[in-house]
């Protein structure tokens, strides 16, 4: 095959991850009550990941067909002058040096020769596999192929694509660095199998947040787009000197990534006044008040680094703010076991004559 249709696949103009050959329609048996609800919901993300696994083996094979496969030391491998991935000891990871552990690697990596290190190599694709190989002390099988930058730039994020297992910062963070050593947005659309609109976003998003606090929060695989644009709102608006602060504490520092966003973004967010049509009981109207009146609002963390509500107190009263996107139903979950809530609270916290008199009014 001639070297200049190493990678024809990569770079039609078609924005797909695979897209050499006609699809094959793929037949799944079909599951009673698969289309609606949740039950519908789980079916399709399950055939979605095996649908996007699929299309990134597939990628693979065209890349790697009909060459030598070959066992390095990964001591000789570096990675892509590119990066994508921010490191981390994340789930998907250990699953996968498990499994090479237990099984081997079952598909080669992608390489090309270092274009200015003698005897030693790039990756262009598998840099989990070849990290894999790293901490367990084995070879790590390859493919090598004479790649220009460009090809081995769309070979690297259109396998990511593939996968979708970037979270979105990492994706923002690859499309920033293309576009700032040079590459076109064709091309960054490309790697990305993404439309103008889409890296536009990843784009802006990178330029309002300071790369420090990026780093400093992770990928965050479970935080979205909304919320990094949120984020990014709210350091344009003069907030970048308060997540200094932040990111200084110990709390978030100890906390897992997608918890570092949630105490960031808490921490950053202007307090949530009441209209001025619900005054607190007594008069006491938080949002008549002024600022430097009140409390300074307190964001509420699930463990699991979900910030379910934000308390703001006043003189004579504190609001719960739960946030519905971040837990939807929790608020009638609430008022549904409030009657019981209150009588356990009367029963152990109010001091006893407060507990007589109530006993007697009622």
């Amino acid at each position: 095959m001639a070297r200049k249709n190493l990678l024809a696949g990569l770079t039609e103009p078609k924005l797909t991850a695979v897209n050499s050959e006609e699809p094959r329609p793929v037949r799944a048996m079909a599951l009673p009550f698969a289309g609606r609800g949740a039950v519908g919901a789980v079916t399709r993300s399950i055939e979605d990941l095996a649908a996007k696994a699929s299309a990134a083996r597939e990628l693979e094979a065209r890349l790697t067909s009909g060459q030598v496969i070959v066992a390095l030391d990964p001591a000789v491998v570096d990675a892509s002058f590119m990066a994508d991935r921010m490191a981390q000891d994340d789930s998907e990871y250990l699953a996968l040096r498990d499994s090479i552990a237990q099984s081997g690697q079952d598909s080669p990596i992608l390489l090309r020769p270092h274009p200015s290190a003698e005897g030693r190599y790039q990756v262009a694709f598998g840099h989990r596999r070849l990290r894999a190989a790293r901490d367990l002390g084995t070879s790590v099988r390859a493919v090598v192929r004479h790649l220009t930058d460009r090809e081995l730039v769309l070979a690297q994020g259109q396998e990511n694509s593939a996968r979708a297992n970037l979270s979105f910062i990492e994706r923002a963070r690859f499309a920033h660095r293309l576009e700032q050593s040079g590459y076109d947005r064709e091309t960054i659309m490309l790697a990305l199998s993404a439309d103008k609109t889409t890296v536009s976003r990843l784009i802006t998003v990178v330029e309002r947040i300071p790369a420090a606090v990026i780093e400093a929060i992770g990928p965050a695989p479970a935080t979205g787009r909304d919320r990094w644009v949120e984020l990014a709102t709210l350091i344009q608006r003069g907030g970048a000197g308060g997540a200094e602060a932040i990111l200084a504490r110990a709390d978030f520092a100890e906390a897992p990534s997608d918890a570092r966003f949630q105490l960031l973004l808490a921490g950053l967010e202007p307090p949530r006044d009441l209209p001025a049509d619900h005054p607190e009981p007594g008069g006491d109207d938080i949002a008549a008040r002024p600022e430097t009146e009140r409390e300074p609002p307190e964001a509420w963390i699930h463990s699991s680094g979900t910030r379910v509500m934000t308390v703001t107190t006043g003189r004579r009263s504190t609001v719960l703010a739960i946030d519905r996107r971040a837990a939807p139903g929790f608020d009638s979950f609430l008022l549904a076991r409030m009657e019981a809530l209150f009588s356990e609270f009367l029963a152990s916290e109010m001091p006893a004559p407060r507990r007589d008199r109530t006993r007697r009014s009622s």
